[in-house]
């Protein structure tokens, strides 16, 4: 997959995977997906999200040649399920000063993932609207329950007007597919994330 740059300090670090039949073992995907996580460059480095185990190799690549040797400040973790979260183990253990940005419930349900050295030095407890500096960027974060699960939360990048909004926005398909947008990100829509809203659950 070519290098995607958003910005010149917000990189794409994910994956497109084109070996899979069904998202979440019930959605046909005759184009694969991607599999989504960036790097923010600035005085702290920031990780946003992780990636699903099937491209783990190709995630950890990504990552370390855009780190080009330094180290990551942060890991932002919006969302607990596998294809969101799958390394955080992983880095966490590469990377034993790293902090983790999560809000409660990220935080009562993370152990139940994975066993984290020093998890309660390592965490860092964001609430609704909170801002964190990285430097010239501010990450600001906001609530997001039950899009898909309950520790669900958004990332609004202030400086640079990035949103990075974890299962609110998507669409089937991997980023190197060329093909027709609206059709693929409203099966998704549909999919993923209405049926969810029409169970009674609001979004904020």
């Amino acid at each position: 997959m070519k290098k995607i740059d958003i910005s010149e300090n917000i990189v794409y670090i994910g994956a497109d995977d084109r070996d899979i039949d069904l998202f979440e073992s019930q959605y046909i995907v005759p184009n694969g997906i991607s599999y989504n996580s960036y790097l923010i460059k600035d005085e702290k480095i920031t990780i946003m999200d992780t990636i699903d185990k099937r491209k783990t190799k190709e995630w950890l690549e990504n990552l370390e040649n855009e780190l080009n040797g330094k180290v990551p400040d942060y890991l932002v973790i919006s969302h607990l399920e596998p294809d969101h979260a799958y390394n955080i183990g992983l880095i966490s253990e590469k990377y034993p000063d790293m902090k983790l940005i999560g809000n409660a419930k990220t935080f009562a349900f993370l152990p139940e993932f994975f066993e984290i050295e020093k998890l309660e030095e390592r965490m860092i407890l964001v609430k609704e609207g909170e801002e964190i500096s990285l430097g010239a960027h501010k990450l600001q974060f906001f609530m997001a329950p039950m899009c898909h699960w309950p520790e669900v939360m958004v990332t609004y990048e202030k400086t640079e007007k990035v949103l990075f909004s974890a299962d609110a926005f998507g669409k089937f398909g991997a980023l190197d597919e060329e093909e027709e947008w609206a059709c693929e990100a409203r099966r998704y829509y549909f999919n993923i994330v209405r049926k969810i809203w029409n169970a009674g659950t609001s979004f904020t």
